[in-house]
């Protein structure tokens, strides 16, 4: 009883023995927070705001929304051949959350690299900053072999930015021996950081996909989805095997100087505006024609040659309506009008009284007596638009009014906003005299 010295203990109290306890001491357990919320939430009075909760529970929103994986589906992916990077992980929602996550919080420097990329190419950093990396791309082209002290230069420039500002009172001795706290890897989840981090993301990804659109369309004649690729393989087999002689007298190092300095001369400011003059001159409309009539007389067959040649013309019609997911429709044209494929250019002059010259839903009409459509090509759209006396816009639309008067090579914004807009474009076909088809419709 000698620890219990200190303590008073009543007269009528009973000592219970030790042997009594039979049920050791419940523990209490106490849940803490992250340490991450109890060390940041303090330190941002507006955390909790609106806005940062919804970015902050951006991940689950997406996650939940977006992915749903099938409960049958099977567990092997069919691209896992071998281990690679993107097979390493079965696709899970909590992995994926938590992937997203720590990406959000550690992109930054992606974009900040990003940001100062586009700040010098495009002369932001004005023209002292974009002439110091010319001129140093310049240097790197005249001595390639620097290249290789790349990886010192960047760790010296890392150094150089984190080096601390030093003041008048302070040694030199004194700042080397001073040891700054290290810098945070991440991004606080609802921060400001965090924020641009999302939006930085969000961009790029219609960045791609902008770029995707734009592409795809071209890398379909590389893949036989269109009679051009054959053609192309034959030009890019012939132009190497022209061009493998002339190799060794190609002077490198001026090549990749003009190639590496394009792209900064290109996007300053006078060039740029240079260009917006200089682009609605060139005849690029009448280049588009002139090449897809190329292509088109390339896939010619002999009995077109050999025979005469004529064009036909149909005029597609659409109306404007205000709103949301509406816009250019021909199921907007009004009852008793024009319809959305016409054969004269008023909508009314080639429609005999008995409907024979309406045009069909495969876009063919009666044609003479022994002529026929060019069976290797399409109805071709008229973007030079030489029909319009006032011209076009880039698609070879002409826009008229609500009733299909005062034509204007661009739509007008009144006529626009009130829903009182229309507009045609011309297309225009070959045809070829065939005697053996007297007629085809």
């Amino acid at each position: 009883m000698s620890i219990f010295d200190y303590v008073d203990i009543p007269a009528g109290a009973t000592v219970v023995p030790p042997e009594a306890k039979n049920h050791p001491d419940a523990k209490s357990h106490i849940s803490l927070p992250p340490a991450s919320h109890a060390t940041d939430d303090s330190a941002s009075p507006s955390s909790n705001t609106p806005t940062r909760t919804i970015f902050g529970n951006l991940p689950d929103l997406l996650l939940s929304s977006t992915l749903q994986i099938p409960t049958n589906v099977s567990s092997e992916n069919p691209r896992n051949v071998s281990q690679l990077l993107s097979t390493r992980d079965p696709l899970s929602v909590p992995t994926t959350t938590v992937n997203f996550r720590r990406f959000i919080s550690r992109v930054g420097p992606v974009f900040w690299l990003q940001d100062r990329i586009e700040e010098i190419v495009t002369w932001k950093k004005g023209w002292k900053v974009t002439a110091m990396w010319m001129i140093a791309y310049s240097f790197l082209c005249y001595y390639p072999r620097l290249i290789l002290l790349l990886p010192n230069t960047i760790v010296l420039a890392i150094i150089v930015i984190a080096h601390p500002p030093r003041t008048s009172s302070e040694s030199r001795s004194s700042i080397t021996e001073q040891i700054r706290p290290p810098p945070r890897t991440d991004a606080r989840e609802g921060s400001t950081e965090w924020l641009a981090n999302i939006q930085g993301i969000q961009n790029l990804m219609g960045l791609y996909a902008d770029a995707h659109d734009a592409a795809f369309p071209y890398i379909l004649h590389l893949t036989f989805a269109t009679p051009y690729t054959p053609h192309i393989f034959t030009i890019t087999l012939l132009t190497t095997l022209l061009a493998l002689p002339f190799l060794p007298l190609i002077p490198l190092r001026p090549l990749f100087l003009v190639g590496g300095l394009a792209p900064f001369i290109l996007s300053h400011p006078l060039i740029q505006r240079a260009l917006t003059q200089l682009l609605p001159t060139l005849p690029l409309r009448r280049w588009r024609a002139c090449l897809t009539r190329l292509v088109d007389d390339d896939r010619l067959k002999d009995r077109h040659w050999q025979s005469e040649l004529r064009e036909v013309e149909l005029f597609e019609n659409e109306r404007w309506v205000p709103g949301e997911g509406v816009g250019w429709s021909k199921a907007s044209l009004k009852t008793g009008e024009r319809v959305g494929w016409t054969r004269g250019r008023d909508g009314w002059s080639a429609v005999t009284a008995d409907g024979s010259g309406d045009v069909s839903s495969n876009l063919t009409f009666p044609l003479e007596t022994g002529w026929a459509f060019v069976e290797t090509e399409d109805w071709r759209a008229d973007i030079e638009a030489k029909w319009s006396e006032i011209g076009a816009d880039d698609s070879g639309w002409v826009y008229t009014n609500d009733a299909w008067l005062d034509p204007h090579a661009l739509p007008v914004g009144e006529w626009k906003t009130q829903g009182a807009m229309t507009r045609r474009r011309r297309w225009v076909r070959r045809i070829y005299l065939n005697p053996v088809v007297p007629t085809m419709s």
